[in-house]
C-alpha cells in the first residue's frame, strides 16, 4: 500500500458563483464538499488510479467528522483507507470560490488546530505502525500550529530507517529542514523552489535543491509542466498548450503519479508523462481530489518529455 500522511487535514469547500466581484454580495450556484489537505487529496487520486492507500495526520471537531464520513463514501477505485489520529481541537476548512466567468478560482485557507505534544506523540506511534507493508509515503502540506518545525525531518527519518521511500511536498522551513533528511523525492513549485535555494532560475535552482540532500527533485513550472533533477538526468515534461480551470490539487495529483510511478518502477519519462497529464486533468475537474478521466487518457500521448542534460 501507499500511504500519505496529511498533518493539517481539511474539509475542502467550493463554492461556485457567476462572477467574482470585490465588495459585493454574491449569491452562491453551487456548494461542494470534499476531504482535503494535500494528503488526503493524494489518496484519492492514488484510489481512483487503482492503488490501495491509507491516509493518516490529524481529525477532530465537527468537521474532522465530515472529513471521515466523506472518506468513508469515496467510491471511486480503490477504497482510502482511514488511520486518522483523533485531537481535541476541530479540523480545519478552506474555501475556494471559482468565477464561473473567468474560471480563476481564489482560494481561502484556515490555519488550523493546536497539536498538543501527547497529540504528536501518539500519530509518531501510529505513524511507525503503519510504515511496516508500506511501499512508500507521501508527507505533504503545512502544519498545523503546535508542530515543531523538523516535523518533517522526523518523519523522514522514520521513513528511512524503516526502508520506505518519502516523497516531501511542503515549503519553507519545514521544507528546508526536512530534505536535509534526505527523502526520496520533493516536489515543490517554482517559488517554494525559490525561497529554498535563493535562485530564480528553474534549472539552476532544481540541481541546487538535490544537492541539498534529495536523490531527486520534481519542481512544478505551472502551465510549462514539470522539471525534474534526478540520479538519471535532468528532464522536462510540458503539456501541448496551457489549460483553464480550477488549478486546486494539480500538484496533489502530480504528486499521485510520481508516488504510482516509484512503486511501479516506472522510468522518469514515463512518471513526468503521466504527472503532468493528471495535473491537467485536475485543472479541468471542478473540484481538488479528482481528475477528468477521459482528459487524462486524452492528454497523455500528447504529453513532450525533453532530456535538458542532453541539450
Amino acid at each position: 500500500m501507499i500511504l500519505t500522511v496529511t498533518l493539517n487535514t481539511a474539509l475542502d469547500l467550493t463554492y461556485r458563483v457567476p462572477a467574482l466581484v470585490p465588495h459585493a454580495s454574491h449569491r452562491v450556484t453551487q456548494v461542494i464538499e470534499r476531504p482535503g489537505g494535500k494528503g488526503l487529496n493524494v489518496a484519492r487520486v492514488l484510489g481512483a488510479l487503482g492503488h490501495e492507500t491509507v491516509v493518516t495526520g490529524f481529525t477532530g471537531g465537527a468537521t474532522g467528522e465530515t472529513v471521515r464520513d466523506l472518506l468513508a463514501a469515496t467510491t471511486a477505485g480503490q477504497p482510502v483507507h482511514d488511520a486518522l489520529v483523533p485531537i481535541s481541537g476541530a479540523t480545519r476548512r478552506t474555501v475556494a470560490v471559482v468565477d464561473a466567468a473567468s474560471g480563476d478560482t481564489t482560494q481561502l485557507n484556515e490555519p488550523g488546530p493546536v497539536i498538543t505534544p501527547e497529540e504528536w506523540a501518539a500519530f509518531t506511534a501510529r505513524f511507525t505502525e503503519l510504515l511496516d507493508g508500506a511501499r512508500a509515503v507521501a508527507l505533504c502540506g503545512s502544519l498545523p500550529p503546535g508542530i515543531h518545525v523538523g516535523a518533517y525531518a522526523e518523519l523522514v527519518r522514520l521513513a528511512r530507517a524503516a526502508g520506505v521511500p518519502a516523497l516531501l511536498d511542503t515549503s519553507g522551513e519545514p521544507l528546508r529542514r526536512g530534505i536535509a533528511a534526505r527523502p526520496e523525492l520533493i516536489k515543490p513549485n517554482a517559488a517554494e523552489l525559490a525561497q529554498l535555494t535563493g535562485s530564480r532560475e528553474p534549472y539552476r535552482a532544481t540541481r541546487d535543491a538535490r544537492r541539498r540532500g534529495a536523490h531527486a527533485v520534481v519542481t512544478s513550472l505551472g502551465p510549462e509542466g514539470l522539471l525534474a533533477a534526478t540520479p538519471d538526468g535532468l528532464w522536462q515534461a510540458a503539456p501541448p498548450a496551457p489549460v483553464k480551470g480550477n488549478p486546486t490539487g494539480a500538484g496533489d495529483s502530480a504528486v499521485a503519479a510520481l508516488l504510482a510511478g516509484l512503486v511501479d518502477g516506472a522510468d522518469w519519462p514515463t512518471r513526468l508523462s503521466h504527472a503532468v497529464a493528471l495535473s491537467a486533468a485536475t485543472v479541468l475537474s471542478p473540484v481538488a481530489g479528482e481528475f477528468d478521466e477521459s482528459a487524462y487518457e486524452a492528454l497523455l500521448p500528447r504529453i513532450t518529455v525533453h532530456d535538458r542534460a542532453a541539450a
